[in-house]
């Protein structure tokens, strides 16, 4: 496991850091292994797909309804179909975060987030997600203190999503899907204070069950395998969420959201999220939507609005 101690001598460091290459690189490969065993028509009435792929793209004709990874904070198993392109952007988003112990309040603001997921087979993707733009802002308390500001990139995430089931198997009420979504971070621009410092990983399990025709509850649980801020090492970070959507039409739908985070080494205690927004989609591969976070522990923020755009090409 990862070094939660005493600072590590620098080969120790250097091998933390291969084996989340490692562990990341053998999940997608385990992903892939069990998604090429799994039957590509999970609907014995749906179309075979298994031919399509990246260079031979699923026809317009057969692809999935559009669905999206935005905006709630619950991932969804499916993937984009083959061929195909899928940009999911934040526009804009503001969170500010409770005073902390000496009392300084942090804004921060990020512009243009955009995760590229790219249709690979019938049933994979691949993500990069990037923010060309972000500020963070601190004030402290203290008026003879000045507040600080850092601007700059994020750092790069790169992802693979795996359906093991589901993906074309998702109309009729009570039908699951399941998915796999291991993910890796790199630093663009180190002290920067928007982009991670160090190369940090983890993995979601996606899981959705269509409850009704216009009911559908996702669930997310996972791990990040991130960067200790003041001393040499990582550790995990737990996490999960549950999101309930409903379509109140065929283009516009809300969502209700619960999320955790645990083990953050923060002495307030755990991450609590309550969060909400919309969705309207304009046309078949368009759709914008908007949503805010509530935070309602003492160390999540207690607020964090959004407003952000899809579309799949």
């Amino acid at each position: 496991m990862f070094a939660l101690g005493p600072a590590p001598r620098a080969a120790d460091q250097r091998s933390e850091t291969w084996l989340i290459h490692w562990r990341a690189a053998s999940l997608g490969l385990l992903a892939l292994a069990m998604a090429d065993a799994a039957h590509a028509g999970d609907n014995p009435d749906s179309p075979d797909k298994s031919q399509y792929t990246l260079f031979n793209p699923t026809p317009e004709r057969l692809l999935r309804e559009f669905g999206t990874d935005r905006p709630d904070l619950t991932e969804s198993p499916f993937t984009v179909d083959a061929g195909h392109i899928q940009f999911e952007s934040n526009l804009f988003g503001f969170t500010r975060s409770r005073p902390d112990s000496d009392g300084t309040v942090t804004d921060t603001y990020g512009f243009g987030e955009t995760n590229v997921r790219i249709g690979l087979t019938n049933q994979s993707e691949l993500d990069l997600i990037w923010q060309p733009y972000g500020i963070v802002q601190t004030r402290p308390s203290n008026p003879q203190v000045d507040p600080t500001r850092s601007t700059g990139i994020s750092g790069l995430t790169v992802r693979s999503k795996i359906n093991l089931w589901g993906d074309d198997a998702y109309e009729k009420p009570g039908a699951t899907a399941l998915g796999l979504l291991p993910y890796v971070t790199f630093p663009t621009d180190r002290g920067n204070g928007i982009s991670n410092d160090a190369v940090e990983g983890g993995f979601i399990l996606p899981f959705s069950v269509k409850l009704t025709d216009k009911f559908d509850l996702g669930f997310n649980a996972g791990v990040d395998v991130l960067h200790n801020d003041d001393t040499p090492g990582y550790h995990p970070e737990y996490f999960g969420s549950a999101s309930l959507s409903y379509d109140w039409t065929e283009q516009f739908s809300t969502y209700y959201e619960i999320a955790g985070r645990t083990g953050t080494h923060d002495p307030r205690g755990d991450i609590v999220l309550l969060a909400t927004g919309f969705t309207y989609q304009f046309a078949k591969n368009l759709q914008i939507d908007a949503g805010v976070n509530f935070g309602v522990t003492a160390a999540a923020d207690p607020i964090n609005p959004f407003i952000g755009f899809s579309a799949r090409f």
